[in-house]
């Protein structure tokens, strides 16, 4: 028997226009890459991209992602997603993102949907989100200039920390489930 076979495409949603016009400015690195609005959930994603989908390729383009379609990881404070697709459609998927112009009506702001890696795996994936949002970080703290104190860098970077340490908890899980299940299969045999 066959597995079915995935790939996973990292993506960044930014924002070139700032949401609300308030007091303070905020630099073109902070705005770009600011958290996404809470009402945006992984289903309004799915929702998102099949429609994308549907509109390019048609029905048999929605027939060909519609089984493996998934978003595994959803950041709404880092803007960021890993979406799970068919291996041999990845590229469809990749389509829709590319022409997503403006995120669903509820919310109805202009975003640029970005994909940064297609990987194999989940954890090489997982590690490449854990690798652009510390970049992110470190380059918007050079840009404020010790503008550590900003409410909304703040808040970036506790919301980082606690998903790197969610993910490494998890990670750690399933490397000793895994682990316990190679001891079994060991002995059986």
């Amino acid at each position: 028997m066959v597995r079915v076979k995935f790939r996973y495409l990292v993506v960044n949603f930014l924002y070139p226009e700032p949401a609300s016009k308030g007091k303070a400015h905020l630099p073109d690195l902070v705005q770009t890459y600011s958290p996404t609005p809470d009402s945006l959930h992984q289903g309004l994603l799915v929702r998102l991209i099949r429609d994308g989908v549907s509109e390019l390729y048609g029905d048999y383009g929605m027939g060909m992602i519609s089984g493996g379609l998934k978003v595994n990881y959803w950041s709404p404070s880092t803007s960021t997603a890993i979406i799970r697709c068919p291996r041999d459609h990845y590229e469809m998927v990749w389509a829709a993102l590319t022409f997503v112009t403006r995120l669903p009506r509820p919310i109805d702001l202009p975003v640029v949907a970005r994909v940064v890696r297609v990987s194999g795996t989940i954890k090489k994936a997982e590690e490449e989100v854990i690798k652009r949002s510390q970049q992110i970080i470190k380059k918007a703290t050079k840009v404020m200039d010790g503008g550590a104190n900003l409410p909304m860098l703040q808040a970036v970077q506790k919301s980082v920390g606690r998903e790197r340490q969610n993910e490494s908890e998890i990670l750690t899980q399933i490397d000793d489930s895994d682990e316990s299940g190679d001891m079994s299969e060991d002995m059986s045999e």
